[in-house]
């Protein structure tokens, strides 16, 4: 059978104090109703229909090109005719899979679950046993175990309250069923809603089977009205994500003092230490050590290097036994062959250095290509832009240049070619040859300092 997911995106979020929609706000930098949409996917889904409201051109621009089915809730009216929305999207014989966009945290083998206890029935429910259900619709079942409704906290009575098991409002239904309940909802109630919970009744009033399934963790089926629970959510991502870890192989120095905000692959013996920051996709090889305050984005780090203190890693690429920082920048399109060198306060952008190079301090490396063996004296900068283009700077296997130099591009330097410190180096330098291009010193003798008057 057939499976549409429905993402119920609609709400405005008032006590989270925002103008940005509810199912917009993060956590691990990918909005809640993301992380929901990536993990229905996994289910192979023939459709997608997300519901929304308040926020929608904001919303629908954030999930632009996802093969998404936008249905409009152009008056919110309760969830049972948030859903009644997409009925003309439903087929009659397709399972429907509703979920909540901002309840980011569930796992696909939870919602597997969920799909396999509908398999043989018309309705499934996901519920969660809590040790404290106050607020909760509680799961009403007969003296056979048989679900046969659902009772909110304000309607139930003494015995009912202290049921534990309660509605996370996810649910697996067939589509014919789906229809016909929702075709009967009324909104004969304190708000004037349409409540989705009802077809749980009238399914119970036709002898459906009304199956249920729980997630392995509570954190699952939380979703977040405020900023604190959105907090809430967000550690509870990163313990897993600490968790998942330390089981491939990783030495975390403190697992509640790292972030990771996309998908960290490590090889064996990675040590990482506190207050660090992974986002992107991130490869680590084995044995790499990433010291503390380091935020890697969308880079490969590889075999035996060393990131450390205070670095930043940008779309970069490091081969095997490379050092970088403390305090040092790579940004987008740098490549470093193995064993370089990178010291503290440089930053690298758009170059490649070659095997065994060094750049050990206060250096500029921008649109460069930069052989093997080189040695960049500190204080040194490739000057690649002349105000509206940007030029190559060559430095060719076995060049040494001398501190606070400047290499104003399209320049080469030669292999095994010299540069004097303090250089400004605008024409090319040949193979094996020293230059020299600085003002020609003077020692002046018998010269008075100034003097503060009187």
């Amino acid at each position: 059978m057939s499976l549409s997911v429905v993402v119920l995106a609609a709400g405005k979020g008032t006590r989270m104090r925002s103008a940005l929609p509810k199912v917009l706000h993060p956590v691990a930098h990918k909005p809640m109703v993301q992380h929901v949409i990536d993990t229905a996917r996994t289910l192979a889904p023939e459709n997608v229909h997300v519901i929304y409201g308040h926020g929608g051109d904001v919303l629908m621009d954030k999930l632009a090109g996802q093969q998404l089915n936008f249905v409009e809730q152009a008056q919110q009216l309760g969830t049972g005719h948030a859903v009644q929305q997409v009925v003309p999207h439903l087929g009659d014989n397709e399972t429907v899979l509703i979920l909540y966009g901002d309840v980011p945290l569930t796992r696909k083998e939870t919602l597997q679950g969920l799909l396999d206890a509908a398999i043989n029935t018309d309705l499934a429910l996901l519920t969660v046993t809590l040790p404290d259900p106050t607020g909760y619709g509680r799961i009403v079942r007969n003296a056979n175990g048989a679900v046969v409704g659902i009772v909110e906290q304000k309607d139930a009575n003494t015995e009912q309250l202290a049921i534990s098991e309660v509605n996370t409002g996810m649910m697996a239904v067939k589509g014919a069923a789906l229809k016909r309940w929702l075709g009967n909802l009324s909104n004969n109630n304190a708000q004037g809603e349409y409540y989705l919970t009802d077809i749980v009744a009238m399914a119970a009033d036709e002898g459906v089977n009304i199956a249920t399934a729980q997630p392995q963790a509570i954190s699952e089926v939380e979703g977040a009205n405020n900023r604190v629970q959105l907090a809430g959510l967000e550690r509870a991502y990163q313990a897993w994500q600490a968790e998942q870890l330390m089981l491939n192989g990783a030495t975390l120095m403190d697992p509640v003092r790292v972030d990771v905000r996309g998908e960290v692959i490590i090889a064996n013996d990675v040590v990482v230490d506190v207050n660090v920051i992974f986002e992107g996709r991130v490869e680590l090889g084995e044995g790499v050590v990433i010291e503390s305050n380091c935020v890697l984005r969308n880079c490969k780090i590889g075999a035996g290097s060393r990131v450390k203190a205070n670095s930043v890693i940008e779309e970069a690429v490091l081969a095997e036994n490379c050092a970088v920082g403390p305090y040092a920048r790579l940004r987008p399109g740098a490549e470093l062959a193995e064993g370089v060198q990178v010291g503290n306060f440089v930053e690298i952008k758009k170059t490649r250095m070659g095997k065994g190079s060094k750049a050990s301090h206060l250096t500029y490396l921008g649109d460069a290509m930069i052989g093997a063996g080189v040695n960049i004296g500190a204080g040194t900068i490739t000057c690649n832009y002349d105000g509206v283009n940007k030029f190559v700077t060559e430095i060719d296997d076995g060049a040494f240049i001398g501190s606070n130099s400047s290499l104003v591009a399209p320049v080469r330097v030669g292999k095994n070619a010299t540069v004097g410190a303090g250089s400004a180096v605008t024409k090319n330098v040949e193979d094996e040859e020293l230059a020299v291009a600085r003002g020609k010193q003077r020692n002046i003798t018998g010269w008075q300092r100034p003097v503060k008057k009187g």
